[in-house]
């Protein structure tokens, strides 16, 4: 059992080196500058809708939450 646990782990490091060594690839430094373009406006945009969302919707309810709750006048006094 050990020796075909050993000769399989041994033949997928082989193979993995294998497949490493011959994979090649294309991909040049226009297109991942472009990514990561993509990827810092997306997230501005992101950013900016989560910011006036906060800012117009849940802000504003939310501070109200808070004041209707120190304000309890309960059930008792009013």
């Amino acid at each position: 059992m050990k020796k075909f646990i050993k000769n399989t782990v041994n033949s997928i490091r082989a193979k993995a080196i294998r497949l490493a060594a011959t994979r090649r690839s294309g991909e040049g430094y226009i297109d991942t500058a472009v990514k990561i373009l993509i990827a810092v406006v997306l997230g501005a945009l992101l950013l900016a809708g989560l910011y006036a969302l906060f800012g117009d919707v849940v802000m504003p309810t939310l501070n109200q939450r808070i004041k209707d709750m120190f304000n309890y006048a309960g059930a008792l006094g009013g």
